[in-house]
């Protein structure tokens, strides 16, 4: 060894072994009372194991305490660093005031663990994560608005943990986690990434790129120049200034309904080009994808190209659909050869012009290529055919327990280079041997979606075909690589090009406490590959960064508005394949533990699903605008207090108010979106308004409806509750329609009472299934297993929490916020106009029922709610709110006539679980709406029929959705309600058992209320006859 390198390996080790420097130790028993006062401070924010002092070096003129892992785990700020340096200065002896201090954990002094965007002193020398070129993958083009502090420009890499797939030990398809608590993981991280997160995110401007389908749609219609498979879709070309060609290369085709190992679509085909035209005199060329769409409803739109050397960054796409018209404008040097997402879109069935996808060669530059490739529709089901092993079926054991590791933390291998698509013809096609899973593609795992999506099978498959488990959480980091291959963010490797700004693995965790305690939250990242460093200089420790800011918006936001005892749990810098394969900054966070009843009592809860996704958007975003030095704004609430009032003839006025984010000063609404959908139509791109009220002409004969966002330069809110307006033509009246049914929930639950609280607990679907957002895409069926002392034992008996899967591949249908529609329609058809509005506006008087001769009430599945254990924050949802009950008493006593439905009307003011009656809620509904509660749960048969009464004109028989479905969401528990006066009467009974459904009252105003909603009526001509009869009955 030479002298120059001797000497600096000597330097080396130097900086490397902490040195005693030839000062006095610390004693022992100093460095247990730091230990414990560094515990002290931990244990403020994290659940943590103990925290030591692992050594003492004197460097120069700074004492060094080295501290272990677990003080890495405290969430490092400013004014916490300070106290922590104070605190610890005063326990050492006097000796060492001399020197200055410093304390270290993760290879970090503490004060630099501390986030860049929290310094107040930002570190000009550090080097940032910031790739972003001039223009992103996919611009959207048709928004009325494009946020500017937001995550504009900005690609994102995200997925949801795990999902089906082929075990063949066990020769058969099957989740990768157990079913438990009506979930299993493998969709249940999917109830927050697809209906939240990825919204907000695209909300703030960003291309979020996943490697699992996003559609829950089932139908897939793939179009495509080289034929369309079992379809009468077509593919058309038209030719202005230039000419369409065959490309030089391989290409999209859709050859077979299967497909098995190593077999790429993306390379059995071919794809078409076109040289750009600039000016407007030039005639454009343009590709057009016709599909024929089995049924009418929304759907994905994915499309494909070849990127070339000389591709246009600005390829013009135009998508017609039921709202209208959008367009797109896509970098095609970037993302050539797999599905780029566009959007989602509303679609008639059948075939035609109004529903299609087009592609022009018109761009800012002439002389560079236009590449055209299939064009996908929908969602599908999945297609990748699995074979049985090689060595049979075995014991039941699982590929994932023969490595002896768990799910993602396999020790990386260099992804092998065997892309075996021409290969494929070789392998046998013995159809016997091969299984397709029969599941939508939205539930399938990653592993799958990336073979139909053309990535080589070198980054989905490095078992070669033989374990797709290990395949599956191997692939997701491989993939990461693969979509910035070629990009500044991973110049040495072949890819897509795209440069990623970071990725995002949402897990939940398993296991269990036996005290109801709060497993809660977790994240995972590591910093100890590639140098520490990512390919442009920047420190792997950013990655530290992004976990830290994204679990303390997690943990802070649901200890403020949930749950003030929820765990925060540590950060840990450890080996997991999925945080350390990509070369980006990457979080894993294990959320909660699915395994875990005080969780899941959250967990279950769309509420809580919003408020985590919208604090890991916020996480992810103050990250990003830190790297890219830009002020942080977060998007809006969504606006409330929603109404809509006739102005003149044929104009209406639509009016609201903006929600303040108590927990985010910045998220203030600056301007707002209204969107419009007529008829049967879809709504529209949306039209910006700076004040919040918007008139419009109301056309007749039709219904007409309205949602409203809230804008500012962070991005785009959520969209608000769907009110809509009709005017009949010759009407015989106006009808208000007050939608109050906000309500979201999560299951009803139990806990058995003491001493049984330790032996019984779990979700009621039964009584109540609780309110999904929208639709929901995680529920596998009703829990069966109450016992707690059951303990798992395997994937197919969980123990406690154990649950049916029969609804694992359906998507349900939850609160639409889209019912003033339904009931407008029948109104309209009864030859009445209507106007809407919001329960709020109602109780903050902004209407005034009584300037409408008829109200109608929609109630809904609406009652009392508690959000987790309970008992943190008032109930949600009452039926009748003290404001609510004054209106309406004001109302009947001045003559009116109103309609009132819903599956807790009774119930939630006599027999609520979770709230004590009260007399002046009961007095409300016998003395004003003439109402008595008799029981709940009062049928399962969803079948109601008109009974004699003296109300003739209330005649019929109807039906309800009375199971878990696709179309409405679920009336489980209808009331019984009976009269409780001599002029009220019974007008409908169950006809299962004949107790009264329906109660109807005439004297100097006139009620009729009914025990299950209108809106979940089977067909629209119960709706229009039962809407007909009622309206008769008020004239």
């Amino acid at each position: 060894m030479n002298v120059r390198l001797h000497f600096l390996f000597t330097l080396l080790t130097a900086s490397l072994i902490p040195q005693t420097g030839g000062a006095q130790e610390l004693p022992t028993d100093v460095r247990q009372e730091i230990g414990k006062f560094l515990d002290a401070t931990a244990r403020k924010e994290v659940s943590v194991g103990r925290i030591r002092i692992d050594s003492v070096a004197i460097e120069e003129n700074t004492l060094q305490l080295f501290a272990n892992m677990n003080c890495a785990y405290i969430p490092f700020r400013e004014d916490n660093v300070t106290e922590i340096y104070q605190g610890v200065q005063a326990l050492l002896p006097t000796e060492f005031s001399k020197y200055n201090l410093q304390i270290r954990t993760n290879k970090r002094s503490i004060e630099e663990l501390i986030p860049q965007a929290l310094r107040s002193k930002k570190d000009k020398k550090a080097k940032t994560f910031n790739p972003a070129g001039t223009k992103p993958l996919v611009t959207a083009l048709s928004t009325p608005y494009t946020p500017t502090n937001g995550l504009k420009n900005r690609h994102i890499a995200l997925w949801q943990s795990h999902g089906f797939y082929y075990e063949p030990k066990l020769t058969r398809w099957e989740w990768q986690r157990a079913r438990i608590f009506q979930t299993v993981e493998d969709l249940y991280t999917q109830s927050y990434v697809l209906p939240f997160l990825v919204p907000m995110l695209e909300n703030a401007g960003a291309n979020v790129l996943m490697p699992r389908e996003r559609d829950s749609q089932i139908a897939e219609v793939v179009v495509d120049n080289d034929g369309c498979l079992h379809s009468r879709s077509v593919y058309t070309e038209k030719i202005g200034d230039k000419n369409w060609m065959q490309g030089t290369g391989e290409g999209f085709a859709h050859l077979r309904d299967q497909y098995i190992n190593f077999e790429n679509p993306f390379r059995e085909g071919t794809f078409r080009t076109v040289e750009t035209v600039k000016g407007k005199k030039e005639k454009e060329s343009t590709a057009e994808w016709i599909p024929e769409l089995p049924s009418t409803g929304q759907y994905a739109v994915y499309v494909s190209y070849k990127s070339l050397p000389n591709s246009t960054d600005d390829a013009l796409y135009t998508v017609y659909h039921k709202g209208g018209v959008s367009q797109f404008k896509v970098n095609q040097q970037m993302g050539g050869g797999t599905w780029i997402y566009l959007g989602t879109f509303g679609f008639d069935a059948g075939k035609s012009d109004a529903g299609k996808v087009v592609l022009s060669n018109r761009s800012e530059k002439a002389e560079r290529i236009v590449t055209a490739d299939a064009v996908k529709i929908g969602g599908g089901m999945g297609n990748m055919a699995r074979c049985i092993s090689d060595a049979g079926a075995t014991e039941n054991i699982k590929s994932s327990q023969a490595t002896g590791a768990t799910s993602y933390e396999l020790r990386a291998t260099s992804a092998m280079q065997h892309d075996g698509a021409a290969n494929s013809s070789l392998v046998a096609r013995n159809s016997s041997l091969y299984e397709i899973s029969g599941y939508p593609r939205f539930c399938e795992a990653a592993r799958y979606w990336l073979q139909w999506a053309g990535i080589p099978d070198s980054v989905y498959s490095d078992s070669q075909g033989k374990n797709d488990y290990t395949d599956d959480y191997k692939c997701r980091g491989i993939w990461v690589n693969y979509l910035a291959g070629g990009s500044a963010v991973n110049p040495t490797e072949q890819g897509l090009n795209i440069p990623v700004d970071m990725a995002f693995a949402f897990h939940s965790d398993a296991g269990t406490t036996l005290n109801d305690s709060i497993i809660g939250t977790l994240g995972i990242y590591y910093t100890n590959v590639y140098n520490e460093e990512y390919a442009n200089g920047a420190s792997r420790y950013l990655a530290h960064d992004m976990t830290d800011l994204i679990q303390s918006n997690i943990v802070r936001d649901i200890r403020s508005l949930y749950e003030p005892d929820w765990t925060r749990r540590g950060m840990w810098n450890q080996s997991y394949y999925e945080a350390r394969v990509p070369r980006v900054p990457t979080m894993l966070l294990e959320l909660l533990s699915h395994q875990n009843f005080a969780d899941m009592r959250y967990g279950l809860d769309p509420r809580f699903r919003f408020t985590v996704s919208r604090a890991i958007y916020k996480g992810m975003l103050q990250f990003i605008c830190s790297q890219y030095h830009m002020d942080y704004i977060v998007q809006p609430l969504p606006v409330d207090n929603m109404a809509l009032k006739m102005i003149g003839e044929n104009e209406i006025e639509l009016t609201w108010q903006p929600v303040a984010d108590p927990l985010e000063p910045t998220a203030n609404a600056e301007k707002y979106i209204v969107y419009t959908r007529i008829g049967d139509g879809d709504f529209d791109n949306g039209v910006l308004v700076d004040k919040n009220a918007y008139r419009t002409a109301l056309p007749a004969g039709m219904v007409c409806s309205y949602k409203v966002t809230a804008v500012n330069k962070g991005g785009e809110s959520f969209p608000s509750e769907i009110l809509s307006a009709g005017r009949a033509f010759n009407e015989k009246g106006t009808v208000l329609v007050v939608n109050g049914f906000d309500r979201i929930s999560a299951p009803a639950d139990f806990v058995a009472p003491v001493p049984g609280d330790t032996l019984l607990a779990g979700f009621l679907d039964d009584l109540d299934h609780g309110v999904p957002y929208l639709k929901d895409i995680s529920y596998i069926g009703k829990m069966k297993e109450y016992r707690r002392s059951i303990p798992w034992m395997d994937d197919d008996a969980s123990g406690f929490g154990d649950s049916y899967g029969n609804y694992e591949d359906k998507v349900i249908t939850g609160n639409t916020f889209d019912y003033p529609s339904i009931h407008g329609a029948a109104i309209l058809k009864a030859g009445y106009s209507f106007i809407s509005c919001s329960d709020e506006s109602v109780e903050n008087r902004t209407m005034n029922l009584n300037d409408y001769k008829y109200v109608d009430l929609i109630l809904g599945k609406e009652c009392q709610t508690k959000m987790g254990r309970g008992g943190v924050k008032p109930l949600d949802f009452k039926t009748f709110s003290q404001p609510m009950q004054e209106a309406i008493t004001a109302y009947c006593g001045q003559g009116g006539n109103i309609f009132v439905s819903g599956a807790y009307v009774g119930t939630d003011l006599w027999d609520n679980r979770l709230a004590a009656a009260q007399e002046s809620d009961k007095k409300f509904a016998t003395e004003v709406l003439k109402y008595k509660w008799r029981v709940g749960q009062a049928a399962t048969e969803g079948k109601v029929k008109c009974v004699a009464s003296p109300f003739p004109a209330l005649s019929g028989n109807y039906t309800y959705h009375n199971e878990l479905n696709a179309d409405s969401y679920v009336v489980e528990s209808p009331d019984a309600i009976e009269p409780a006066t001599k002029d009220a009467y019974t007008i409908m009974r169950y006809s299962e058992n004949n107790l009264s459904a329906g109660v109807a009252y005439k004297g100097g105003y006139k009620t009729c209320i009914l025990g299950f909603p209108f809106e979940a009526l089977r067909t629209s001509s119960e709706r229009e006859a039962l809407m007909r009869a009622i309206l008769t009955f008020f004239n």
